[in-house]
């Protein structure tokens, strides 16, 4: 009979977690992994879905995997446990292979899929394609790094010694990932791992609707519940109700009269546990009415259409009294201009799709005096500050933001969302205030931009663009978040890479009742690209000519202007357009059955903004850079350390970068619009710069010579006599000198005010992508052959980062284009929340070969010639996949996902 302590009710249970004894009294509702992170305080195990499908919290017992979430800590006992902190020599060779190979990026699935992979080897099935796939399924990669796990899972059962780090310059070269070992072995802290002393757990009440009155809130049962602190709904908040968004000051931190999406809170618990504060929000009653919610485009743009918003939320609009947040229109030349020979027309759809990070949304506040400390995995640290202090009427000075590494962004985390709220609370009880959603009100909170696109495109009758004429309508949800800047973006490059004399793209914003959308990797691009690329295919096939020689013939060649009196193609493009169709084998004989297709796309990157940087020369020799760019599995922290260690002739693990800390590091704008090699990147180099000259001088100084006479180029300071490495000179002369030397470097770009995007684009992301697919007409389940991706990077600091980020996107990709989307009940409210009912790639969906090929002409603004990269190779997934099904069924589908049932229902229409 187990040990139980009476007025508790918990019981007293034996684990051996990681060779080490532990006696816990625990709840016996309490699950394995809140035993092993509350408890224990192994928080390696990570919790994203709680249902057992993402596989993030793998452990060990007794020899046999297990979704930790799902086993409750009472049948752990007596039993061994092992996690992904142990030290074993088996673990320690996968977390070896993976950190080689690239497969660690955001870091936060990592922990679980190492322990999916260690079981694997331990079963010597590492050597076995399929066996690998099937190991590693259960566990789910966003960040889309399962196709360097094959690699890394080949290596570790070939048994290949750890790569020896590389000597001399590290630009250039694949350098390990910064912090990619406390990734791998789960020491590294994301938001939900921090420990705050007194903090009170918070858990919001929503309803099961998307539009609703509110017609009362009796929390009475909910506050008999022991541990309960505040009962908060927005009667209890300073009046006026706070409002707060990124652009538009239109979402209310919790809804008054009326909900205006699904999953909206409407009251929120603070309590002592996080069982309390979830016990309690279910014993609140709403009562409510449901009210008629608009879902889509047809119903938002009806002349009947209930509003959204109210007018007084966007006053002086002339379109307040309608649903249409904004609208934009970009043309040039002549539509009416005579010489179409045939002319293309359809209508595509792009769904709402969820990011789906593995890590769902958290944060934390101490507002309990005038100074504010929030921390949060936001992208963008020091906006986070700005609209604070903003809101709470505090100096930039009294709100410090402390940004761990997020758990994958893809834009989701960019802009603030429940910080106010959480900081309103921390006010009102006088303790720091946590909040960390499920994955279900994550999707609840953010989402892409659905789209509809109408297109009308001319064409010469030898293939020759001759207009473009788009419409297209942007569904951006209940507020405007930063969607208006999505749909600008997005459609101003609306008519492709293309040399296209005449074209007009019209685009909507348009507000519904539902989850409010915000950026997301391609912002805006994936959606256009699927309709001019479908109007490249139908018009190849009108014509007669094939995918790749209709892209050829039109596409912008290096300062051709993609529109007109605005920034010109920054690439040879045709070299990646080539290179894609070389490595599918695009000229090769197409097996039977089989089909292949080709797209390409462009993004314009960052267009304003200011990156400063701060680095510290040591006395020892060692280095540190500041930068306020956040990390969330870009791999900005090793790109940085490496120009700073090739600046210096300092080894990697000499360097140090700090980040997520707006009390510590100098302002940088946002880490978005895949800026950071760029912006960041230049302000790095240029305080490395500033670093060169002071050593010159220190050099001058101690040498009795003239400046000119001294030059410091990377790691080498160049005397009359001699040349010395900075790194001997240093050691050598800088503690009696001085102590430090402290260089400062910025990066801006100015706003042009008459500029349709508030200034020219730094780069653009260029990306070619082709598939070979042949399809299941039985069942309609396309299986990938081939799928190859190619950027053009202008150079790749790290191309084992460029090739890992273009993977990420390519497989982001296949998700929106084969399997996801939200479904929407009758009353607005999504259908399948959570990883149980809404589906992204597995390592059973990857192609059955994913090549990844880089262009480098060294033509970017960034340092070495680099341009941004990570979101190209998302661009024109879709089109790609649809032009290559379409040759091998015959069948033409412009609404996304490219699901079974679509495919076979298409399938079934061409054979009537």
């Amino acid at each position: 009979m187990k040990e139980t302590t009476e007025m508790s009710g918990e019981i007293a249970i034996d684990l051996m977690v990681n060779g080490t004894e532990h006696r816990i009294a625990v709840p016996p509702n309490l699950s394995l992994l809140d035993c092993l992170r509350d408890k224990v305080g192994l928080t390696g195990s990570k919790e994203c879905c709680a249902v057992g499908e993402c596989g993030a919290c793998t452990v060990e017992m007794d020899g046999q995997l297990v979704n930790s979430c799902l086993c409750l800590a009472v049948e752990a006992d007596g039993k061994a446990v092992t996690t992904a902190e142990a030290e074993d020599e088996d673990l320690g060779s996968v977390r070896d292979a993976f950190l080689q190979t690239g497969s660690v990026q955001c870091g936060f699935c990592i922990p679980g899929m190492v322990m999916a992979a260690r079981a694997i080897l331990r079963d010597e099935k590492a050597d076995d394609a399929v066996a690998v796939r099937e190991g590693l399924s259960g566990n789910l990669c966003r960040c889309g790094g399962y196709n360097r796990m094959f690699e890394a899972m080949a290596r570790v059962s070939a048994r290949q010694a750890r790569a020896e780090a590389p000597t001399g310059p590290v630009v250039g070269t694949d350098v390990e990932r910064s912090g990619g070992r406390a990734r791998a072995d789960g020491s590294q802290k994301f938001l939900a791992d921090l420990t705050i002393d007194n903090v009170a757990h918070l858990k919001l009440v929503t309803l099961p609707v998307a539009h609703a009155r509110i017609d009362g809130i009796d929390a009475s049962a909910a506050w008999k519940v022991p541990g309960v602190l505040d009962i908060v709904t927005a009667v209890d908040l300073p009046q006026p109700l706070m409002h707060f968004g990124p652009v538009y000051k239109d979402r209310p931190v919790l809804a008054a009269a009326e909900t205006r999406h699904h999953g909206e809170p409407v009251a929120v618990i603070a309590a002592e546990t996080k069982e309390a504060a979830e016990e309690a929000a279910l014993l609140v009653e709403v009562s409510y009415t449901a009210l008629p919610a608009v879902t889509d485009i047809e119903a938002a743009t009806a002349p009947e259409a209930p509003l959204v918003q109210p007018p007084e939320l966007r006053p002086n609009d002339p379109r307040s009294g309608t649903n249409i947040l904004n609208e934009r229109v970009t043309e040039w030349g002549d539509l009416d201009a005579p010489g179409a020979d045939v002319v293309v027309e359809g209508i595509y759809g792009f769904p709402m799709v969820t990011h789906f990070a593995i890590e769902p949304h958290g944060f934390i506040v101490d507002a309990r005096s005038d100074r504010m400390t929030v921390w949060s995995p936001v992208q963008h640290p020091y906006l986070l500050q700005r609209m604070m202090a903003d809101l709470f009427e505090l100096p930039l000075t009294s709100v410090q933001v402390l940004a761990p590494d997020p758990g994958g962004g893809f834009g989701g985390k960019q802009n603030p969302k429940f910080e106010p709220l959480v900081a309103l609370i921390s006010r009102r009880i006088g303790r720091p205030c946590r909040l960390v959603l499920t994955l279900e009100e994550t999707f609840q909170n953010v989402r892409r931009t659905a789209t509809r696109m109408k297109m009308r495109t001319g064409f010469t009758k030898d293939g020759d663009l001759v207009f473009q004429d788009a419409e297209a309508d942007y569904l951006v949800g209940a507020y405007g978040d930063i969607s208006e800047r999505v749909m600008a973006k997005g459609s101003y490059l609306g008519a492709g890479p293309y040399r296209t004399p005449n074209a007009r793209i019209r685009a909507r914003a348009i507000l519904s009742h539902t989850t409010p959308a915000t950026a997301f990797r391609g912002f805006g691009t994936p959606q256009m690209s699927w309709a001019y690329e479908g109007q490249m295919d139908k018009a190849a096939r009108a014509l007669g000519i094939d995918g790749l020689a209709i892209r050829m013939r039109n596409l912008a060649r290096k300062g051709d202007e993609v529109v007109p009196g605005d920034f010109g193609a920054d690439g040879h493009w045709e070299q990646s357009l080539q290179k894609a169709a070389d490595l599918l084998g695009w000229q090769t004989p197409l097996p039977e059955g089989h089909g292949r297709g080709i797209a390409v796309a462009i993004k314009a990157g960052a267009t304003t903004g200011l990156s400063n940087a701060t680095v510290r020369l040591l006395a020892d020799g060692s280095v540190v850079v500041y930068a306020g760019t956040s990390d969330m599995g870009q791999g900005a922290r090793t790109i940085f350390a490496q120009l700073a260690a090739d600046a210096f002739g300092a080894p990697m693990d000499r360097v140090t970068v700090v980040s997520g800390d707006t009390s510590a590091v100098p302002f940088d704008l946002q880490t978005s619009a895949s800026r950071s090699t760029v912006f960041m990147g230049n302000a790095i180099s240029k305080a490395c710069e500033d670093l060169h000259r002071q050593l010159a001088e220190m050099a001058a100084e101690l040498s009795g010579l003239e400046l000119e006479q001294i030059s410091v180029t990377n790691g080498i300071i160049h005397l009359p006599e001699a040349p010395v490495p900075i790194m001997d000179f240093v050691c050598a002369e800088l503690r009696s000198w001085g102590g430090e030397l402290v260089g400062t470097g910025r990066m801006r770009r100015h706003s042009l005010k008459d500029h349709p995007l508030g200034g020219t684009p730094a780069f653009f992301e260029f990306n070619c992508t082709a598939f070979e697919v042949s399809v299941d007409e039985g069942t309609g389940e396309i299986l990938i052959h081939r799928h190859v991706t190619v950027g053009d990077v202008g150079k790749a600091l790290n191309p084992l980062q460029v090739e890992m980020q273009d993977e990420g996107a390519a497989i982001m990709g296949l998700g929106h284009s084969m399997m996801e989307h939200l479904v929407l009940g009758e009353n607005g409210e999504i259908r399948n929340l959570g990883a149980l009912d809404y589906r992204i790639p597995t390592t059973k969906d990857m192609p059955l070969s994913l090549v990844t090929g880089i262009v480098e002409n060294g033509d970017g603004p960034g340092p070495y010639g680099a341009k941004g990269v990570s979101e190209g190779a998302i661009l024109c997934t879709a089109p790609a996949l649809a032009a290559a099904v379409a040759q091998a069924t015959g069948v033409v589908i412009d609404d996304l996902p490219l699901t079974p049932e679509r495919v076979w229902r298409a399938v079934q229409t061409r054979d009537r």
